[in-house]
């Protein structure tokens, strides 16, 4: 009786490590001071215990904190992690977003709006909760979540931020329908980012230039050009989500090009703000000015890019 006692308790014991060590049996609910439910982040990362560390007050918006959070797994305590930042943008210049990114815009996901890729997504926090705030989520190491997973796990994160901030109508559901990646191409001269009557200057032809361009415009499109040594001569950006950046008044903004006005400081000569279908739509254009590229960053190629960018979103004509 003794025996068996003793190897029911040894068994028990194990069975109580396994559970500990392979689920989240005896883990917290959630991470991140409670953003992040336990679910949303073994959906992601899978099964295990989960824990996170933060930097300080991650939530808030400044852009220097971070919460490492963290799914243990196995007897030999293996883990993978992911970093979640609450970032705060006045322009369309800080996202992370790249023409490779798969987006997902509210529309279509039930308000869920944002962009993915293998390694990294962001997510906007849900309406009611002030335009510009969104979560950014990074995978730790090369085998990480693919792009649905933490496309998931970062809007997951932007409802917990809601709840707890008390913004928001109501959380948003999981992303189901995400664009698919752009891929390179040659830069087409007569229909620079695929928007024809965008026309590249002469100075583009037989340079080797590509381009690589999203597949979807909501929420905030891209189009990446680059030379034949890889660096990034231009992006083209238009933000058709009004939460992707913080509010322009129109009255305090001065005019750029037909109804169109300086989003930033005129300066820069970078943002500009339209009204489309009744919604502000930002459009950018930057450009590296140590790269000779096919674009002198001109009134007219201004003028280019708002007429084709307007005509691709439905938008009204803006010249």
């Amino acid at each position: 009786m003794v025996a068996a006692a003793a190897v029911a308790a040894v068994a028990a014991g194990a069975g109580a490590f396994l559970a500990n060590n392979l689920t989240n049996a005896f883990g917290p609910d959630s991470v991140c001071d409670g953003a992040v439910s336990a679910a949303a982040l073994t959906d992601a990362l899978g099964s295990g215990t989960v824990g996170s560390k933060t930097g300080g007050a991650w939530q808030s918006p400044s852009g220097g904190a971070l919460c490492t959070a963290t799914v243990s797994y196995g007897v030999f305590g293996d883990s993978r992690s992911v970093f979640l930042g609450v970032r705060q943008a006045d322009d369309l210049g800080p996202y992370l977003a790249d023409s490779e990114d798969r987006l997902f815009a509210a529309s279509a996901n039930g308000g869920a709006s944002g962009a993915a890729r293998d390694g990294r997504a962001w997510a906007l926090l849900p309406e009611g909760c002030g335009n510009g705030l969104r979560v950014e989520v990074g995978a730790d190491g090369h085998d990480g979540p693919d792009a649905e997973k933490l496309a998931r796990l970062a809007v997951a994160a932007a409802n917990g931020l809601a709840a707890d901030r008390g913004c928001g109508t109501s959380s948003v559901p999981a992303p189901h329908a995400l664009s698919q990646a752009g891929q390179a191409h040659e830069l087409n001269p007569a229909s620079v980012c695929g928007l024809p009557g965008f026309a590249a200057s002469g100075t583009a032809v037989g340079k080797g230039y590509k381009e690589v361009v999203n597949s979807a415009f909501d929420p905030l499109w891209v189009c990446r050009i680059t030379t034949d040594q890889d660096r990034v001569a231009h992006t083209f950006s238009i933000g058709t989500e009004p939460r992707v950046r913080g509010p322009v008044s129109e009255k305090d903004a001065s005019p750029a090009f037909g109804r169109a006005r300086w989003a930033g400081s005129p300066a820069t000569d970078r943002e500009v703000m339209a009204t489309c279908q009744g919604k502000p739509t930002y459009f950018r254009m930057d450009s590296d000015i140590t790269v000779q590229g096919a674009f002198p960053g001109t009134a007219e190629t201004w003028k280019q890019f708002l007429t084709a960018g307007g005509t691709a979103i439905g938008c009204e004509p803006i010249l």
